[in-house]
């Protein structure tokens, strides 16, 4: 006898921050959403380890989104996102870092409201606090830096943006993201405001196995990437809370030599 009384799902959409690359630092609250997905379309920098917690029948599809790799357009996903909503039931959306942070997790929401989808966001830790964190640079520090910005390196246009020129002004700690390719450029900005010494850290695939990290200043931070051979996914921290680094220590004293002479 065929049942004709077959539970439809109702569609939902759970956007959920991954965190920053390591696992470990997904929330708890992200995972007991995986742990009952229909469907997870995941980003190329979520840890795939993730996967595990989504039950053995729901549907995984990987859609990129990375610096280099647009596997699908936003457009695409936004579509995806609903078809798979509308036709399996909960899907959750795993992006990595924060989803509103670089993430257009509101343009995903936004489209998913015009379908009169349920929807609810998991936070994430973001990488422009949580990498630098794990190095011990805080954002903020007593008597070094009162803010942070983060921004990002390159603009839809593929420029360099504005807020860049008006942070070199600042004592703001800057953290770029999608910055690597600029970096020449970035340092260019912060030169022509004098300041050629200011302590600069970049961290490639920060919490994950293929961390590394190239710390110097201004001056010497785009030669100092290119030697350790940094690669993207990147983030740019420039800022004196650098300068708590253990690996900044011998160039403050270098300078502090050169000053004496």
């Amino acid at each position: 006898m065929i049942d004709t009384k077959k539970t439809v799902k109702e569609p939902r959409i759970t956007l959920v921050g991954a965190g920053p690359g390591d696992a470990d630092l997904i929330t708890i609250k992200g995972i007991k959403a995986l742990k009952i997905a229909d469907v997870v379309l995941y980003d190329a920098l979520v840890n795939e380890e993730l996967l595990e917690f989504a039950p053995e029948h729901a549907t995984k599809v990987y859609v990129g989104k990375r610096s280099g790799d647009h596997s699908f357009s936003q457009d695409a996903i936004n579509k995806l996102m609903v078809d798979y909503a509308l036709n399996y039931g909960h899907v959750v959306r795993l992006k990595g870092g924060d989803p509103f942070v670089f993430g257009r997790g509101y343009e995903e929401l936004d489209h998913a409201a015009s379908y009169s989808i349920p929807t609810e966001v998991i936070p994430g830790i973001s990488s422009s606090i949580g990498v630098p964190g794990l190095q011990n640079i805080p954002v903020t520090h007593r008597g070094l830096s009162e803010s942070f910005w983060v921004i990002t390196g390159t603009k839809t246009d593929g420029k360099i943006s504005n807020d860049l020129y008006e942070a070199a002004r600042t004592r703001a700690t800057i953290v770029v993201l999608m910055g690597l390719h600029k970096l020449a450029e970035i340092t260019e900005i912060f030169k022509k405001e004098g300041r050629n010494r200011l302590p600069v850290a970049v961290i490639q695939s920060g919490s994950t196995e293929n961390e590394k990290v190239a710390i110097g200043i201004i001056d010497t931070i785009v030669k100092i990437v290119e030697e350790k051979k940094i690669t993207s996914p990147a983030l740019i921290v420039i800022g004196e809370v650098v300068s708590l680094h253990p690996m900044f220590q011998p160039i403050r004293e270098f300078y502090d030599i050169v000053a004496q002479e």
